[in-house]
């Protein structure tokens, strides 16, 4: 497989992984709404394994780039990246949703 090849492969298991994430922390949102909350930490855990294998790959660039390996720019690593980053950012604004969705259902059993 050539280094192009390679670099493909790494870039698409990050958009896997990413997209894995991300559809699991909306999955936890929905869990939340629903006052769910334990289901939806479930899926906020499934959500930080499919990270760790994205970030695994990611940094097996960083490694590679450090010991003097020349990537390629590449718009499916850039797509990759873009992809990473924005289920990142998910993560963290379905975190603030659902402890807000706590707050709502303890004021609410007050009532």
């Amino acid at each position: 497989m050539s280094a192009k090849e390679d670099l493909q492969m790494i870039s698409f298991n990050i958009i896997a992984h990413a997209g894995a994430a991300r559809s699991c922390c909306m999955e936890a949102l929905q869990y939340g709404r629903t006052g769910h909350f334990e289901e939806a930490s479930d899926k906020l855990k499934e959500a930080d394994t499919e990270f760790i294998h994205a970030h695994n790959k990611q940094s097996a660039l960083l490694h590679a780039e450090a010991d003097g390996t020349d990537h390629q720019l590449s718009v499916i690593l850039i797509h990759a990246q873009d992809h990473l980053m924005t289920a990142m950012t998910v993560k963290e604004m379905t975190e603030e949703m659902i402890e807000m969705y706590k707050r709502i259902t303890k004021l609410e059993e007050i009532k």
